[in-house]
């Protein structure tokens, strides 16, 4: 079994994985191990901005009153503060570095206004690009560093610890097909998301959770994973994939309509298309229902057409490929996963409940986020806590382990052919069962028989011992949490909504916990 000495340890190529790797960089040689490659992640699709307060009218206290409110009473105040404050440091920061992001005819930054915002603070990069051009920014200024060795094609697949305290990673090499191991003086779980488990989703197939799954089989403390934000408008065209409408185009004036062309979100709340992402997602789908039809209109027919192919091209690109002019015709949307709200439980500086253990990013749960994502909190929060992370790891480094053979101990098979064709069918089930019972709108009944079909799913994986067998159940237990603490939570609250329990209640205004 191959193995590596590195001083950080870092799984995830998006924006925490890169920002982080840029900042321990100074302090070690880094290693960063990508599922794919290096340029796929949900940072790269993020297409909406990066939160800042930049505008010398707006305030931090405006910002963070309005992460609060998004997060519907379960964010931590200091968290998002540290956010907030620290942000615009780390921004500046990167602009720096040379980060260019759009600018007006007079070389100021443009500033986009999106859903729970109270004021215009969302810096964008090539219109609706942001999250591309800044994680291809800091991929490039990562690629110039000469400690810091990029591992593609790598699926992590142990948390290799001592007691509780992490020691490195363990890998599978999808291109070789071999076992390896990578020690470090610093472990880090940057690894974004889970939304891929569902039907429809805007991430990519990596997102699949594998960095809480590894977490909770170290036993690492996880939270609140019930939580999960679908995002209000996802491109709903048959044979295509839920490709993400920018909530910032709604921030540009575009209107939801129903099938009858009325402005619905009008009477659902005070921002209308603005309102938060739990509100507007919720509205859209119980419109789906009462209409019969896969989805809703948005409208941008009425707005300046040249300017808002300007704004989106990457969309305005997308769906011309697909036939339809958006300057002239509506496109239909429907709510699909979109962020894991919860994760692995970190104090403010990102470190878990296991020593020399940090999460960054979408994995984590720093208390930021609470039952809701405010819009384009995301890449800021990755930006922060990178720092933070690396910084705190200084005081809390530990000797790189010494590797003194190459030991087969632990190597595992891989599935045969005809088990790879079955296990896709089984994680087929799973977004199924996901999507239509632990979606958007959830029950006591609904929940129970995902659980009791989730359970039926694990008896089918005829090979546990392979890499693929044990990929696919730590899938499924990871699924069977959600499941747990989406009963538990007897409430509706931000991205957890019960039709059985429609009110937010005062008894559930604390953290799920695993």
């Amino acid at each position: 079994m191959k193995s590596y000495n590195f001083d950080y340890i870092i799984v995830g190529s998006g924006l925490a994985g890169l920002a982080t790797a840029l900042h321990a960089s100074e302090h070690g040689n880094v290693a960063i191990l990508t599922k794919s490659s290096a340029e796929i992640s949900n940072s790269h699709n993020a297409q909406g901005g990066i939160a800042c307060v930049y505008d010398i009218e707006d305030k931090p206290e405006n910002h963070i009153s309005d992460t609060l409110v998004a997060g519907r009473g379960l964010c931590e105040e200091d968290s998002v503060e540290i956010l907030v404050k620290e942000g615009v440091d780390r921004v500046k920061e990167v602009i720096q570095m040379g980060m260019k992001f759009d600018t007006d005819e007079h070389g100021n930054i443009i500033l986009g206004l999106e859903g729970g915002h109270s004021q215009r603070r969302i810096l964008h990069a090539g219109g609706d690009a942001t999250g591309a051009k800044l994680t291809e920014f800091m991929l490039q200024e990562v690629k110039k560093l000469s400690n810091v060795t990029i591992f593609e094609s790598l699926c992590a697949i142990e948390i290799l610890h001592n007691e509780n305290q992490a020691q490195g990673i363990m890998a599978w090499d999808l291109q070789t097909k071999e076992t390896k191991l990578f020690y470090g003086g610093c472990t880090v779980l940057a690894s974004g998301g889970i939304s891929k488990i569902y039907t429809r989703s805007t991430n990519p197939e990596t997102a699949t959770g594998d960095g809480v799954s590894l977490a909770i089989d170290a036993g690492v403390k996880v939270r609140d994973l019930e939580f999960i934000q679908f995002h209000p408008s996802a491109l709903a065209l048959e044979g295509l994939p839920s490709f993400l409408i920018s909530e910032a185009v709604r921030g540009e004036g575009a209107y939801l309509l129903n099938n009858k062309g009325e402005r619905f979100m009008l009477d659902k709340h005070p921002n209308a298309e603005l309102a938060p992402r739990d509100v507007v997602a919720s509205s859209i789908f119980q419109e789906m229902k009462k209409s019969g039809q896969p989805y809703v209109h948005l409208s941008i027919k009425h707005l300046d057409a040249e300017h808002m192919k300007k704004r989106f091209q990457s969309i305005n690109r997308f769906l011309l490929n697909a036939g339809l002019d958006f300057t002239k015709e509506d496109i239909p949307v429907a709510p699909a996963a979109h962020y894991m709200v919860g994760g692995i439980t970190t104090d403010l500086d990102g470190q878990t409940s296991m020593s020399r253990l940090y999460a960054i990013g979408e994995v984590a749960s720093t208390g930021v986020m609470g039952a809701n994502r405010l819009a384009s909190n995301s890449l800021l929060e990755c930006l922060v806590f990178a720092k933070r992370a690396v910084d705190h790891s200084i005081l809390n480094y530990g000797e790189v382990v010494s590797i003194e053979s190459d030991s087969n101990e632990n190597i595992l098979p891989e599935a045969n052919t005809e088990t790879l064709d079955q296990y896709l069918d089984i994680r087929k089930s799973i977004s199924e069962i996901m999507m239509n019972y632990v979606g958007i709108l959830r029950s006591k009944e609904g929940l129970n028989s995902a659980d009791m079909l989730l359970q039926k799913e694990f008896k089918k994986i005829k090979e546990p011992q392979s890499v693929q067998g044990q990929e696919l159940a730590r899938m499924i237990k990871t699924c069977r949490i959600i499941v747990r603490m989406a009963l538990k939570r007897e409430e509706s609250r931000g991205g957890h909504i019960r039709i059985d329990f429609p009110e937010l209640s005062l008894a559930y205004e604390s953290h799920s916990e695993h």
